[in-house]
């Protein structure tokens, strides 16, 4: 009797520990064959011209492949790397190595959806199964209070009832050993310039660098409980509270490390202080944004209206605000950090994305499409769905939870404000992203 064969897929869950479509193949399997695929769709220009990945969240994304490799290999197993279409890749691989059936986490953004689609497709021209597992929420769907179709619109709704009657599961087991089939070609790791992109330039000033994989991910997990850092009470000047922010969401966006993961780590060292607080709402908001795409699809950043009257277009301002020459010097300040490191924390993207929408009048897709370039830590549901938010086209009411006011030049100019406003920009949420 042969021996059954699992391809797992890899693709924004680029970790070993808490992930059930590993600790599944293993249990399920005889041999499990790891894949992972750089798709050339992902590193066009779009309409905007705009690259889909920029050089920052590239790299970072290359780290994290290359560290998954290297993870993989200490339980004796091996990632076959390969560039081009999953849809030719997948079925490719599923063919030489005799695969019996293909696992992967399913996702919601539609571009996402559809390459699962065409996945699947070949796939299934083939007889061969593609299985989905939902692995990159902290709730799963089959514990939600309701049904996805009835999910609430608005999220202060959305999560008092998910608060009180659902539950957090466990995190899954990390498998013991991973046996593979014998790999006559794994592949090599593509760079920056064979994607199409040059290498990022460091700035000398950034004071946070994040290096992809699971391995630095939970090195800044343990690091950041260890140190008390939800626990910090130390005033600022004019006697604001300063709390520091986990900074975990590049890892979360490509899957390094699960937000179950970072549940349970709060929920260990949690000593009911306002920031454990603030991680499990920021926790939340992701699964937020995620269940709305699964429920209304692209009809979640759709204008209510479709005969609603489009901004003009405002080019001109648009440069402006992404050159960081707004002559708003908080606007301009988050703009700069954005463009030189592919990262800001999330109160300076709400208030950069409002200015841009609100007072610039500028169509909010530029914006949205701006962020999926620069950001290293780029999620589709979070950054279009809050994009949208912002913008007041889709049907979620509006919450306390959201969006920070804009400082007017007036304000810029007394530091008391100055101070207030940075020691809240450092307190605020950095796990859900815009």
């Amino acid at each position: 009797m042969s021996d059954r064969t699992i391809l797992v897929w890899f693709r924004n869950d680029l970790r070993i520990h808490d992930n059930e479509i590993l600790l599944e193949a293993v249990r399920k399997a005889d041999k499990v064959l790891p894949v992972y695929c750089f798709d050339p769709y992902y590193f066009q220009q779009t309409t905007t011209g705009t690259s889909k990945t920029g050089s920052f969240r590239a790299r970072f994304l290359l780290e994290a492949v290359a560290d998954l490799r290297k993870n993989l290999q200490t339980y004796g197993a091996e990632l076959i790397i390969r560039t081009g279409s999953p849809a030719e890749i997948i079925p490719q691989l599923a063919e030489q190595y005799q695969v019996n059936e293909v696992y992967h986490h399913r996702e919601v953004a539609y571009e996402e959806t559809e390459i699962s689609e065409q996945v699947e497709a070949a796939l299934w021209k083939m007889r061969l199964n593609l299985k989905h597992f939902i692995g990159h929420t902290l709730y799963h769907k089959e514990d939600l209070p309701f049904p996805i179709k009835d999910i609430p619109d608005s999220f202060a709704v959305f999560k008092k009832k998910v608060e009180r009657d659902s539950n957090v599961r466990p995190c899954v087991p990390t498998p013991g050993q991973i046996i593979t089939p014998t790999i006559t070609d794994a592949g090599e790791l593509p760079t920056l310039e064979q994607l199409g992109l040059t290498n990022p330039i460091d700035d000398a000033r950034a004071t946070n660098y994040f290096q992809g994989g699971e391995t630095a991910a939970l090195v800044q997990l343990h690091n950041f409980f260890s140190k008390g850092d939800l626990a910090v009470k130390g005033k600022g000047r004019n006697g604001v509270i300063n709390n520091n922010t986990s900074k975990l969401s590049p890892w979360l966006a490509v899957g390094c490390i699960s937000p179950r993961q970072v549940y349970w780590e709060i929920f260990k060292h949690q000593n009911g202080n306002a920031q454990s607080g603030m991680l499990k709402l920021e926790l939340l908001w992701r699964d937020y944004f995620r269940f709305m795409f699964k429920k209304h699809g692209q009809k979640f950043i759709k204008a209510k209206n479709e005969l609603e009257e489009l901004p003009a277009d405002n080019s001109e301002a648009f440069e402006t605000w992404a050159a960081a020459k707004t002559g708003v010097a908080f606007v301009d300040a988050c703009m700069h950090e954005l463009n030189a490191t592919g990262y800001i924390c999330n109160q300076c993207r709400q208030i950069v994305a409002t200015y841009l929408v609100h007072e610039l009048k500028a169509d909010w897709t530029k914006g949205a499409a701006y962020f999926e370039e620069k950001l290293i830590d780029y999620s589709p549901a979070s950054n279009w769905g809050n994009w949208a938010f912002i913008a007041g086209v889709n049907d979620a009411k509006e919450s306390k939870y959201t969006i920070a006011a804009i400082p007017t030049k007036e304000q810029e100019a007394k530091s008391d404000f100055v101070a207030t406003w940075q020691a809240s920009k450092d307190a605020a949420g950095d796990l859900v992203g815009v």
